[in-house]
């Protein structure tokens, strides 16, 4: 039976799509998590930054919680409504709204797709090179929203690079513009940065001015097959140290068998421990020096075996090798970590990480992949069939808190690119000081004096 309190947003927002099937609940209450009921509420999906204002003062008013939602695609539970929020989405909130050719800037409401923008931008010469593969789904605000990073970190950086300006609707209503495209700006504290990566917890990013580049050189890809986990950072100084990358990935064995198994081609006749996708320029100069590091690679015994795109066609499929990966897990519904430490740590901390894996996890599969060249790795622990769900969470949230406790000696962090949101939560303290989670606390406390913007992500009130 819809709830009453709907009556009066509806009453001050005539125009506002609001939907209260239970199947729209449970699609727009859930991301990928899908470790929590969802139980929302409702929907609002408005189409203008007036709208989105007069839902968070009647929900300040009503006293109803808000659960902003992009594409839904996160993997820590940002963006769960499992408690009776609001879900405010902004997918009618898509257009491209500007574009600015002599900053080259282009300026998009928050609910436009990752790849739209993508489009928009070459279709203007330029290119705006945050990526990943959730690129079709996920939205430009919930890549602001956990500042994501994806593929191209290793040349580009994160989505915090390349946000010059957003206007952020904050948890009492206000609109505030930040950053306002400028190249410099010492006026006082940044608030577009506190906004990047707030998961949604400040307010709802309703638009945002995206900064682009030249168009991205043509490139090449090369698959190297590796004999050991060690190899993995000396392979990575090598290619380096000659080339420009635009990329540089791993995955293992056993992720390779999973995207095989979802309908990519086999690269190799032999089955290898370890892999790297690398991405570099592809001028006849870096051809020569890519074939010139494989070489001293294999001469070292630190590359068994490589292949170099010749087409477009065998580039794609060298990159579904990689970014095929989660989307061929996502049926065994995985346990995910998402973890990073300073790239000159990532060895000391790999060789721990790996021998505390392989201690408590016997019993599960486990799938390692990621960010090589950015200290970032995903590590996805698989449920046998025979185990609960319960006891499968139980056990694998004691292994996290395990490797919270060696995230914490390397200096590392709990979550890389895909926000705290209520899976990470309970390890936010191996990443944050106890000083820094009270001064966000303040920090939330005069953006949201009411606590109504996604309560419960991030941290506790």
């Amino acid at each position: 039976m819809p709830d009453t309190r709907l009556d009066s947003l509806r009453a001050a927002l005539p125009g506002l799509r609001l939907l209260t099937d239970p199947a729209e609940l449970e699609h727009y209450g859930r991301d990928w998590t899908r470790r929590w009921t969802p139980a929302p509420l409702a929907i609002a999906l408005p189409d203008s930054v007036e709208d989105v204002q007069a839902i968070v003062r009647w929900a300040n008013a009503n006293g109803v919680a808000i659960v902003p939602s992009g594409g839904r695609t996160g993997l820590s539970g940002g963006a769960v409504a499992a408690d009776g929020e609001l879900v405010v989405s902004l997918e009618r909130m898509n257009k491209v709204l500007g574009f600015d050719a002599v900053d080259r800037t282009l300026t998009v409401q928050a609910g436009i797709p990752l790849q739209l923008a993508q489009e928009a931008a070459r279709e203007r010469g330029l290119q705006y090179p945050v990526d990943f593969a959730a690129r079709g789904s996920c939205s430009i605000g919930g890549n602001i929203a956990t500042n994501a990073g994806g593929i191209r970190v290793v040349r580009y950086g994160n989505t915090r690079e390349w946000i010059v300006g957003l206007k952020l609707v904050t948890g009492g209503g206000e609109l505030l513009e930040l950053g306002r495209a400028l190249v410099k700006n010492s006026s006082g504290y940044d608030l577009r940065h506190l906004a990047i990566a707030s998961e949604g917890t400040l307010g709802i990013v309703v638009e945002a001015t995206l900064r682009l580049a030249d168009p991205p050189p043509p490139t090449n890809v090369m698959l190297l097959a590796l004999p050991s986990f060690e190899a993995l950072m000396r392979v990575f100084a090598a290619f380096r140290s000659r080339l420009q990358l635009q990329a540089f990935e791993f995955l293992t064995d056993v992720a390779l068998r999973h995207v095989l198994a979802h309908g990519a081609q086999a690269p190799f006749d032999e089955v290898h421990p370890f892999y790297v996708v690398t991405e570099f320029a592809s001028d006849e100069a870096s051809e020569a020096e890519a074939l010139a590091a494989f070489e001293q690679c294999v001469n070292d015994g630190l590359v068994s075996d490589g292949v170099i795109s010749a087409s477009e066609a065998q580039a794609a499929q060298l990159w579904r090798l990689r970014e095929g990966i989660t989307e061929s897990l996502a049926k065994y519904v995985p346990y995910k970590n998402d973890v990073s430490v300073r790239v000159s740590a990532m060895p000391a901390f790999l060789a721990e990480t790996q021998a505390l894996l392989g201690r408590e996890y016997p019993q599960f599969e486990v799938v390692w992949f990621g960010h090589i060249g950015d200290g970032n790795l995903h590590i996805n622990i698989l449920k046998p069939d025979a185990v609960a769900q319960a006891d499968f969470v139980a056990d694998c949230e004691r292994v996290t808190k395990l490797l919270a406790e060696v995230l914490q000696r390397h200096g590392g962090s709990i979550s890389a690119e895909h926000g705290i949101g209520l899976v990470k939560k309970p390890y936010l303290w191996c990443t944050r000081s106890a000083a820094e989670i009270a001064a966000m606390r303040g920090i939330k406390a005069a953006l949201d004096p009411n606590g109504i913007m996604n309560p419960g992500k991030l941290f506790d009130a």
